[in-house]
């Protein structure tokens, strides 16, 4: 079933047990699944991963191939000294390595990862930027002005149309979309803002210093507090913080649909399923039929809240961090047979 299917069967509705059975008893750090998986505590705020200080504050991350393993990304949300860590596992999930791909950047929130294996990481502090990453450590970091200068929250890249959407965390934030001149260089292109008409409108001045982004286009179309953001089979699914809501933009017919409520964080897998956190400490995972049944929950953690939600390239790996403020976070794994 593909995610098609999810954007236009009704209304989410809530079920009972999933498909991988009932949340069982708590395990390592809290974490209670169903049968048949797994979980582990990866990366700890202020230990040692493979030499390396796990930052605090972890949020917005993604994984990417790495031979025969993977990598993880995490961002930070600390105050000018945000940036975003790496670690790299070996083909059987032992740690490899552990390094930082991104220093010295302001409130590192979200981000999302490009078809061309680079990280998109997005600061949220006023007239925040983009910078793109490389998640192997091989090259340094550069920002991405054309992409605007406002509270960037999460990207999602649409190979599809060619373009990169992005949410803004503001009271009266926008839903905007990045057009490259040449799609795998961002250096150069279009930002364009979501209209309350359904169009996409070009934002005069996108790193304007006087005039904000989302003020610059007199019918754009604003949402409370833009947060997460996913792109999968020609969906952009994203999420508002202030009102909890999850909405779907259909790429194909330009339509944008509010799907649900009380999400903040959302992921795909291959199978077509959503996986999404909201206000407590637990995942939910969302069927292509849109049932809606719980998939974890992390005990011992009340306040905290669940970000960087990703796959692992092959899918058997869910990552994800809970942070409770600025200085406390753990990063964690789940395996177990996932539906591919």
């Amino acid at each position: 079933m593909s995610h098609k299917t999810l954007l236009r069967t009704g209304p989410l509705v809530p079920g009972g047990v999933g498909p991988y059975g009932p949340v069982g008893p708590p395990g390592e750090g809290g974490l209670a699944l169903p049968p048949h998986f797994t979980g582990r505590v990866v990366a700890r705020s202020g230990a040692k991963v493979a030499g390396l200080t796990w930052h605090a504050a972890p949020d917005g991350g993604a994984c990417f191939p790495d031979g025969s393993g993977w990598i993880y990304v995490s961002n930070s949300e600390l105050p000018l000294l945000g940036g975003a860590s790496a670690v790299r596992f070996r083909a059987d999930g032992g740690i490899a390595d552990a390094y930082r791909i991104l220093s010295g950047t302001d409130l590192n929130r979200a981000g999302g990862a490009t078809p061309w294996n680079t990280w998109l990481s997005c600061e949220l502090g006023h007239r925040g930027r983009v910078f793109e990453c490389d998640p192997y450590g091989a090259r340094a970091a550069r920002p991405r002005l054309a992409m605007g200068r406002f509270k960037h929250e999460a990207a999602a890249c649409d190979p599809e149309r060619g373009v990169i959407y992005m949410t803004e965390d503001e009271p009266d934030g926008c839903f905007y979309r990045f057009r490259p001149g040449d799609w795998g260089d961002l250096t150069e292109g279009t930002l364009e803002v979501l209209s309350s008409s359904g169009r996409w409108r070009p934002v005069p001045s996108p790193a304007a210093l006087l005039k904000e982004a989302r003020h610059q286009v007199e019918d754009a179309r604003h949402f409370d507090r833009g947060h997460g953001c996913h792109y999968a089979g020609g969906v952009c699914y994203f999420t508002t913080r202030g009102d909890g809501g999850l909405w779907a933009y259909d790429a194909e017919t330009a339509t944008l649909e509010r799907l649900g409520e009380g999400v903040r964080a959302i992921t795909a897998a291959p199978s077509g399923d959503l996986y999404a956190a909201g206000t407590g400490t637990r995942i939910d995972l969302i069927t292509p039929d849109r049932a809606v049944t719980p998939f974890l929950r992390l005990q011992g953690h009340d306040g905290a809240e669940l970000t960087g939600l990703a796959f692992s390239p092959r899918g058997d790996r869910l990552y994800f961090s809970a942070r409770r403020g600025r200085t406390e976070g753990l990063t964690f794994e789940v395996s177990g047979p996932f539906r591919a």
